[in-house]
Formats: C-alpha cells, sequence, structure tokens
C-alpha cells in the first residue's frame, strides 16, 4: 500500500493534538471497582433512562471538569469536594426505594474523580444479585416485598 507523507504527517499530528487534549480531562479511579460496576450495571438494567444520561451525559462533562450535583463536604485539609449527582429517576420509584444518586470524590490538584457509590444500596446489591420481579411497573425487593407492594398501593390511593 502506497502512503503520502503529506498524509502520514497529518495523521501524526491528529494523534498527538488527541494526547495533549486528553492530559487537560479528569481520570475516574474507584473506591471498590467491583462493587461500582454491579450497581451501574444493575442500574443500566431496570433504569435505562439513568444509566444512559449518567454514561452519555454525566460521565464526560465530569471529565472535562464540569462538576454535576450538589457539594455535600469540602475537605480543605486533603483539597477534595464530595458531589452527590441525582440520576433521572421514575417518581413511584423514588417514592418506594429513593432517587437513584451518584456519589463521587474530586481531588483537583490530582485531576481524579473517585467514583465512591451508586445508592439505594439495597435494591441495586439484590437487583445485581437475582432477577427482581414487579409490581405495578416498580421493581420490587425478594427481601420485603409485602413492605415495598405496600408502599406502592398506598402511594397509588394517596394519588387517587
Amino acid at each position: 500500500m502506497w502512503y503520502n507523507m503529506n498524509t502520514l504527517r497529518v495523521q501524526k499530528g491528529l494523534k498527538f493534538r488527541g494526547l495533549n487534549e486528553m492530559s487537560n480531562n479528569y481520570i475516574f479511579e474507584y473506591l471498590d471497582e467491583n462493587d461500582f460496576r454491579k450497581k451501574e450495571r444493575s442500574v443500566r438494567k431496570y433504569n435505562m433512562l439513568a444509566y444512559k444520561k449518567l454514561t452519555f451525559t454525566y460521565y464526560p462533562e465530569l471529565r472535562k471538569g464540569n462538576f454535576l450535583g450538589k457539594e455535600v463536604k469540602k475537605d480543605n485539609k486533603n483539597k477534595t469536594i464530595s458531589y452527590e449527582l441525582q440520576l433521572p429517576t421514575d417518581e413511584l420509584f423514588k417514592k418506594v426505594h429513593g432517587p437513584i444518586v451518584l456519589h463521587y470524590t474530586v481531588y483537583k490538584e490530582k485531576k481524579i474523580i473517585l467514583l465512591t457509590n451508586i445508592t439505594p444500596e439495597g435494591i441495586l446489591d439484590e437487583g445485581h444479585r437475582a432477577e427482581l420481579s414487579t409490581y405495578k411497573g416498580v421493581m420490587i425487593s425478594k427481601t420485603n416485598p409485602e413492605k415495598d407492594m405496600f408502599k406502592i398501593n398506598l402511594l397509588n390511593r394517596l394519588e387517587k
């Protein structure tokens, strides 16, 4: 295959420019990567809208340095800032299990974002271990199905 030298120079230039742009971005690290990925997969399985928003909107913004969500804690000694980012969630799910929230800590000097947790932990951990069933469009836990069904029925009655 024949290559033009000008084409090769342009390709090399693009490659190096891309590397320089990457050095300005923040890097993701995990407090417990296995646990975090399990919860992330659970969000993908049971709440696709939240997962898509997280993957295609929030993660790229965080990498650029646009920290989303509300600031929870600022530690001047370690020079860190902790944030909580609420993901889009169905209203009924939010009332039964609580909102889906991404917890992360930013180390500005090191350009690192430490992804710590996704809550509510109970239902997400359980969703990863076993297939969850649904009741009236909301997933219910296997450990307390009566409690979850009671909450759903109560909320539906209050809406009428």
